[in-house]
């Protein structure tokens, strides 16, 4: 008998991608599925003229699709896991967790100069607080440029020569099939990434067995590891998708090894550090990270910015 299986998204391009490729992973595992994408529009959609760190953080590209999955429009809900908040709304739960696309931030110029070669005083793109921080850490001397709204406008910013060059998403590009226009993947020594950067999240209801049993293989055992070590780093210093954190870990000969930061939105300051242990380990791992970040100072910086937002 045909199932019918609700997918919940946002309707930008990316979003859409996402989905549909969520959609192909299920009927492959049981082609007698029924599966529709649902599109909602959430707040971050509407709001293109404001810094979400004004509005309320990433949250607001989640809120509206969670409600539709609490109330049972949709059976599932597919996001960018970089735009999860730290804590997961009561009743839902991560069903799933994909294998991870590279989680790397890129650089797309105008004149193909790479992060180095810029002009001095070269306007850079981007509306997040976590890439503008890093970037003026590594270069005072560039300007930076309030960037939102899809890849395509993005890519017009620096195609027009509004912008020298744009910081955008590895994963997106690639999966918009852009990945010709990318001038440089900045090195995480240079650009630490977000905190899930790279990976899905598919959403679900924490009593709905059926659906969790049926998206239970998409998860990525080693992703899930790596990425909720990140987010426990995340949920431990109590920080929004809009703050300047950064985290990226990585599984190796089964030792995790997670780095993470926190910084000034200026640049001036950042606090940094690395910590490793056994991969069974990583979200207490994230933790201690976290802790110790705190210890160094984080939790200042965390204050002070949370008076000016």
């Amino acid at each position: 008998m045909e199932r019918k299986i609700k997918i919940g998204t946002r309707g930008s391009k990316l979003a859409l991608w996402q989905a549909g490729w969520v959609q192909s992973a299920l009927y492959k595992k049981d082609p007698l599925l029924s599966v529709e994408i649902k599109v909602i529009k959430t707040k971050g959609d509407k709001i293109l003229d404001v810094p979400l760190a004004m509005v309320g953080g990433k949250g607001l590209f989640v809120k509206e699709i969670e409600e539709a999955l609490l109330d049972g429009r949709i059976d599932l809900a597919v996001h960018s896991m970089k735009d999860m908040p730290a804590e997961i709304a009561g009743g839902l739960c991560i069903g799933a967790i994909p294998q991870r696309e590279i989680s790397q931030d890129v650089l797309i110029s105008q004149n193909g100069h790479s992060f180095s070669e810029l002009a001095n005083g070269a306007g850079i793109g981007t509306s997040s607080l976590r890439r503008s921080a890093q970037l003026l850490h590594a270069r005072p001397d560039i300007v930076i440029l309030p960037l939102r709204g899809n890849l395509d406008t993005r890519l017009k910013k620096v195609e027009s020569g509004d912008m020298d060059a744009i910081i955008v998403a590895a994963a997106g590009v690639k999966r918009l099939g852009f990945e010709h226009k990318i001038t440089e993947y900045l090195d995480e020594n240079i650009m630490l990434p977000a905190v899930g950067q790279g990976a899905l999240c598919i959403e679900t209801r924490e009593k709905d067995t059926d659906i969790a049993q049926v998206v239970a293989c998409l998860d990525h055992h080693q992703t899930r590891r790596v990425v909720l070590g990140e987010r426990a780093f995340l949920h431990c210093l109590e920080g929004g998708c809009q703050i300047p954190i950064a985290a990226h870990g990585k599984i190796e000969n089964n030792i995790f090894t997670l780095t993470g930061l926190v910084a000034t939105v200026d640049g001036t300051s950042i606090i940094r550090d690395t910590m490793s242990g056994p991969e069974e380990d990583s979200e207490s791992l994230g933790i201690k990270l976290a802790e110790r970040l705190i210890s160094m100072g984080a939790k200042e910086i965390l204050e002070d910015l949370k008076k000016l937002l």
